[in-house]
């Protein structure tokens, strides 16, 4: 009853509060999943929202909160640019990290280019029995009747180890990939990561620094090597992507490395405490496992793994009955448009053969789409035609959620398993 009366007490308040006092970057609202109604709010009464500058450090941005504006958006590059940043954060002066995903054509689609081979419908048929084996050890290995974190022992686990072999990267090493994406994406203060949140640079620096020597010593390897299939080999021997400089080949590496862990990772979560919370959509699965696919749609619509994208105004464009002027920050909050009753219906449902259920906007939209976005779903797809043959049910006992507007997932999901088939 506290519980509901605690809802009950946010959606009062994001429905009188003043739209300026409204801050959705606020990670408490994110952490304590009551980010909801402030958006409901917006997409209601300000669905092209200038929030304050006293609301970000770097300042004022607009806050896009309808799916179809949102659409709009993503498919107009010309307009809105990816540069120089897709957060909302500046980049550390002097320490700037270009990637793909922060360009524009034809830059960026020389280097997507790149590395889109390793997804191709070939190389993902080729995976999928390695992947298979790999969930079917990690299932298997699992302990009946008792608590485990299931971030750590299978989302984790199953998104390094596939990092590891998209990247031919040692696998004894893969959990440095894992440190490495949350280092990256983290709340310097709210993550609890940083020894000196206060003065968290240097550290960041120190940290992605290992991770660039790391990476250095894997191309180097490859570029003196016939060129293979994984990534770091196509970027040391693509035209495109071999004569770049040292901050751009690490930006790209994080990229790659955030793009495979935060999305599959906190969707393989998602979807756990998805079926927990739903028992109906549940018994659906298990009654007809050719749901698996539409299940997946459904759970990446739910979770959104990572919330927005930013994007900055190339010129004076009216939006919504705004003017967004030249060089205005964009955030569009893709959770936000996954839960716009205008496109979506009943969208705070989780309904596993929702009509029209791949139409949501956990891959973004346009020409950043997300590279790996068929990759996740056959990880998802694997995960859950393996556990539906192991386990009748997973128990969600608590959980902690990531302390961040960015990226919209979990730390900690402690669950048990009563029992095998």
């Amino acid at each position: 009853m506290d519980a509901v009366l605690s809802m009950d007490a946010v959606k009062n308040h994001a429905d009188t509060v003043a739209l300026d006092e409204i801050n959705v970057v606020d990670v408490e609202l994110w952490r304590n999943d009551t980010i909801w109604p402030y958006f409901d709010r917006l997409r209601r009464d300000d669905p092209v929202h200038l929030h304050p500058a006293d609301h970000h450090v770097d300042g004022a941005f607009w806050s896009i909160t309808r799916f179809n504006d949102i659409v709009a958006i993503d498919s107009d590059h010309q307009t809105f640019s990816s540069e120089p940043t897709i957060f909302l954060e500046e980049q550390m002066q002097g320490f700037e990290l270009p990637a793909f995903i922060q360009m524009d054509p034809p830059r960026h689609d020389q280097q997507r280019k790149t590395v889109m081979p390793v997804v191709s419908p070939q190389n993902l048929a080729a995976m999928e029995s390695l992947i298979r084996s790999r969930v079917q050890t990690t299932l298997d290995s699992l302990p009946i009747g008792e608590k485990f974190d299931w971030v750590d022992k299978v989302s984790i686990e199953l998104t390094g180890q596939m990092l590891a072999t998209l990247f031919d990267f040692p696998f004894e090493d893969r959990r440095k990939l894992t440190y490495w994406s949350d280092m990256a994406t983290a709340d310097p203060v709210a993550s609890g990561m940083y020894s000196d949140p206060e003065n968290y640079q240097q550290e960041f620096i120190a940290v992605m620094t290992e991770c660039a020597e790391y990476f250095t010593g894997l191309w180097n390897e490859r570029v003196n090597q016939p060129p293979k299939g994984d990534l770091i080999s196509m970027l040391a021997h693509s035209e495109s992507t071999s004569e770049m400089d040292p901050n751009e080949f690490l930006g790209n590496i994080l990229l790659l490395i955030v793009g495979g862990n935060d999305t599959t990772r906190n969707t393989m979560s998602g979807s756990v405490l998805a079926m927990f919370e739903n028992p109906g959509e549940r018994a659906k699965l298990d009654a007809n496992p050719a749901l698996i696919p539409s299940m997946v749609s459904e759970t990446l619509r739910w979770q959104t793994p990572l919330s927005y994208m930013r994007r900055t105004a190339t010129r004076d464009v009216e939006l919504g009955g705004k003017t967004i002027r030249k060089g205005d920050r964009v955030a569009m909050w893709y959770a936000a448009g996954n839960r716009d009753a205008e496109v979506i219906e009943n969208p705070y449902e989780y309904r596993i053969d929702r009509p029209n259920v791949r139409r949501h906007l956990a891959f973004g939209f346009g020409i950043h789409r997300c590279l790996g976005n068929r990759l996740a779903e056959m990880q998802l797809r694997i995960l859950w035609e393996e556990i539906l043959q192991r386990f009748p049910e997973i128990h969600v006992h608590s959980l902690e959620r990531v302390p961040s507007a960015f990226v919209h997932g979990f730390s900690e999901m402690q669950v048990s398993i009563p029992r095998r088939l």
